[in-house]
């Protein structure tokens, strides 16, 4: 049985995945882009609406009753974020840093929304 050439053997070059090409960095960067812009805004809107719809008038004289929020809406609210930041980190491993970065800004824009969104349903 012959070895494997010895120039394969233990080269770091092996060991490392080849960087994927700038274009393909640059065109997932822009579909996620807009995949991440239609999240966001989707999410605003529901926020403003469900925030509409919960708002007590100032001058109404019921109590305000407090819910309890189900589990699966903190999930919801903060894993989002959780799920953009561990996307950041692969494509950032994968050595894709324009992606990296459009990951990252979404995780920030998903982190300041999930707080909204915490205060919201907390209040």
């Amino acid at each position: 049985m012959a070895s494997p050439p010895a120039d394969d053997q233990g080269s770091p070059t092996h060991a490392r995945r080849e960087r994927p090409s700038r274009l393909i960095d640059v065109g997932v960067a822009v579909l996620l882009l807009v995949a991440d812009a239609v999240i966001v805004v989707f999410a605003g809107l529901l926020l403003v609406a469900v925030g509409m719809g919960t708002a007590h008038a100032p001058h109404s004289s019921r109590p305000v009753q407090s819910s309890d929020t189900p589990v699966l809406v903190w999930f919801v609210v903060w894993g989002v974020p959780a799920v953009a930041a561990v996307g950041a980190v692969v494509h950032a491993r994968l050595r894709m840093p324009v992606t990296a970065v459009v990951q990252s800004l979404f995780t920030l824009v998903c982190g300041l929304l999930a707080v909204a969104w915490t205060r919201m349903l907390l209040s």
